[in-house]
């Protein structure tokens, strides 16, 4: 609260002496121009659906008036990153209006070169048909006690702590709204994930945050008791994540309140890092028998895990485990490398990590070549914004996405890149108690509820335009991608698929003869020659 009224005061202090200092006819009529600003000042203070607006009044209305000219001057200036990558305006100008159910339509065609080599699109159907009236459900852990069906969008994982109070409740609240599912990311249970009634995946990271003893190893009484929760409809392990894949995740101390920490279990004052691996389980094989044991504590709910390919010896090593042992993971959540977070490494977040596209037709090629993709899950999420991305994905074997990135943009993300700094001027990823209260609940929910459902609903027109009834029906040749300036191939062409059991009765065949040798369900890192 005192930082907006003390920029509202500064402001209005400043026009009064400017407008004094003029000498019109007096400061009565200086008042004539402060009044008005005064009135706008409290206006914006006082509405809650631009979180700028609420934490910076008067200024932050400048960004609006940009947004409103920004067609006719966005040739003269180049919006960019630090390192002088663009920023992807259209994407986020895509969950913006969706979000606030405002015309989504484009005049003049095509926004895209579209004999620019990495153009992609659709090969449609001329007997093409409606899309479908409901939205499809995919079940996952269909074998369990307790399956879920999940949307075929869900909200990617992002922790309290990363995130504030107020967004975390949006999310939440959106997702019930909406029927679909909110990650809780790694950070743990916390009330304003529970408050709202949406269902929620649990995910537990390498420091067990809400199932962490007093070693900061694993509990499995404190994860049996929250596992239990009505609201907890599956739970995940997250063994890497795309943004800083082997490091493990980062809270600078700066968010770190006192709550926070007692959620967490970690003292006061310093950053919390997660270590780069689990002490749980060391082998394949074991991360097997613990997803057991985690299935069974939390009386049958669907049991996943989460990861960004790596070596794809590992890969193989957990398909070998999940062959041997019998069962494994309800699904796989597939990150890729160039996934976002509030805070990363510069060399983690740009250099280490399978990109998504390749890291989700590996995933898919193990499960589909070892006879496993009739019962475990894929669900893929790496900047996944619009119907388009879904339809993608799906055609590189995901059966679900989950997005974070829509999901902050939903809420009023304006990539002011001050996620680890705490100070993130509309109030999604900060702790300060005076940004956050910028954060409308009730109204950054309605947003959030209203992206899924309208990129969900894009995903399905574009699935009737192609000629298809339902998501299962899609093929990697539905998609066709530009080479170069002459060459086009479609998905089916441009990479490698393996069939059915290839895997198990043929492994010699594969592009992964050699890895699929070295692979060893009792180990996890690769060892000898390459």
């Amino acid at each position: 609260m005192f930082r907006r009224w003390f920029y509202l005061g500064s402001v209005v202090a400043l026009l009064l002496i400017g407008g004094l200092a003029i000498r019109w006819r007096g400061a009565l009529h200086a008042l004539w121009i402060v009044g008005p600003l005064i009135a706008l000042g409290l206006q914006d203070t006082l509405q809650r659906r631009q979180a700028v607006r609420r934490n910076w009044p008067l200024i932050g209305r400048f960004r609006y008036l940009f947004e409103m000219i920004r067609p006719e001057i966005q040739q003269y200036f180049v919006e960019s990153n630090t390192d002088g990558t663009p920023i992807n305006r259209e994407q986020r100008s895509i969950v913006y209006q969706r979000s606030k159910r405002v015309l989504d339509t484009l005049p003049f065609g095509t926004q895209r070169d579209v004999y620019a080599p990495g153009y992609e699109w659709i090969e449609h159907s001329i007997d093409a048909l409606p899309p479908p009236a409901e939205e499809p459900r995919v079940r996952f852990g269909g074998r369990r006690k307790r399956p879920y069906d999940g949307a075929m969008l869900h909200v990617s994982a992002m922790s309290y702590g990363s995130l504030s109070r107020n967004a975390i409740l949006a999310l939440n609240e959106g997702a019930r709204r909406g029927g679909f599912a909110h990650n809780t990311g790694e950070g743990g249970l916390s009330p304003y994930h529970l408050e709202p009634g949406g269902d929620l995946i649990w995910q537990i990271g390498t420091g067990y945050f809400g199932c962490r003893n007093a070693r900061g190893g694993f509990d499995l009484g404190a994860f049996r008791e929250r596992a239990s929760h009505p609201h907890v409809k599956m739970i995940e392990v997250k063994l890497s994540q795309g943004a800083k894949p082997g490091h493990g995740g980062i809270l600078p101390a700066v968010k770190v309140t006192q709550e926070i920490a007692t959620i967490r279990g970690v003292p006061m004052g310093q950053d919390v890092l997660s270590p780069p691996a689990h002490t749980a389980f060391h082998t394949p094989l074991q991360l097997m028998q613990w997803l057991d044991d985690l299935r069974e504590a939390a009386d049958g709910k669907p049991v996943g895990i989460k990861l960004c390919v790596g070596d794809p010896v590992e890969l193989l090593a957990l398909g070998k485990a999940i062959v041997r042992h019998g069962d494994g993971p309800d699904y796989i959540a597939v990150d890729g490398g160039e996934g976002g977070t509030g805070a990363a490494p510069l060399e983690f977040s740009n250099r280490v990590g399978t990109p998504l596209r390749e890291g989700l037709i590996a995933v898919r090629n193990l499960l589909v070549g070892l006879g496993l993709d009739d019962r475990i899950r894929v669900v893929a999420s790496g900047k996944s914004i619009t119907g388009f991305h879904l339809f993608r994905l799906r055609a590189l074997g995901a059966d679900v996405a989950a997005s974070a990135r829509g999901m902050m943009f939903a809420l009023g993300c304006i990539q002011a890149r001050r996620c680890n700094s705490n100070e993130c001027p509309v109030g999604v990823a900060t702790q300060n108690a005076a940004l956050v209260h910028g954060l409308d609940v009730p109204d950054k929910a309605a947003r959030v509820t209203s992206y899924q459902h309208e990129t969900v609903h894009a995903f399905l027109e574009l699935l009737g335009a192609a000629g298809l009834q339902r998501p299962e029906e899609i093929r990697p040749h539905h998609v066709r991608r530009r080479v170069d300036g002459v060459v086009t191939k479609h998905y089916g062409e441009l990479y490698d698929w393996l069939g059915s059991g290839q895997l198990l009765e043929a492994p010699e065949t594969t592009p992964w003869a050699r890895e699929w040798n070295e692979a060893d369900p009792e180990r996890f890192r690769r060892i000898g020659p390459r």
